[in-house]
């Protein structure tokens, strides 16, 4: 799939035009939908240097997307076309229902409803075991 992806309020909480808190699992949901297969798209009213700030959180942050504000890497815009991305989904805060969070989303696009299997999933694909306060998180979801 191709996903739209919104910065602020969806990657980041609100504080524009800095650049606020990590939401959580904001990267590491975003890194295991590139490594599934699908294309990630950064899809932010954020341009010019706050832009590049944003990209450059991003790139930090081990994630980097197919094309930023554009449906393809180098697609240029003619004045007053609009910044509309075409895509499979589009997760943003300002979602009806509002932003339900990125282990919801992840579980909702791969079909994964076992904390189980999502933990498995998610050791593997970091290459690290959870420790601290992943296992406390994991823990939360785990069978009685």
């Amino acid at each position: 799939m191709t996903i739209a992806v919104d910065f602020d309020g969806t990657i980041v909480e609100h504080r524009y035009p800095a650049i606020g808190k990590e939401m959580f699992f904001a990267f590491e949901t975003l890194r295991a939908l590139k490594n599934d297969g699908h294309r990630l798209i950064l899809w932010t009213y954020r341009h010019d240097k706050e832009l590049d700030e944003a990209v450059a959180f991003c790139l930090k942050n081990g994630v980097e997307f197919y094309a930023v504000n554009a449906n393809y890497p180098g697609e240029e815009k003619e004045d007053m076309q609009s910044r509309k991305i075409i895509a499979d989904m589009y997760i943003d805060d300002r979602n009806f229902g509002g932003f339900p969070g990125w282990g919801v989303i992840y579980q909702s696009i791969t079909g994964i409803k076992d904390s189980d299997v999502y933990w498995a999933k998610y050791n593997k694909m970091e290459q690290r075991s959870l420790k601290g306060v992943f296992q406390k998180i994991g823990s939360l979801f785990s069978k009685p």
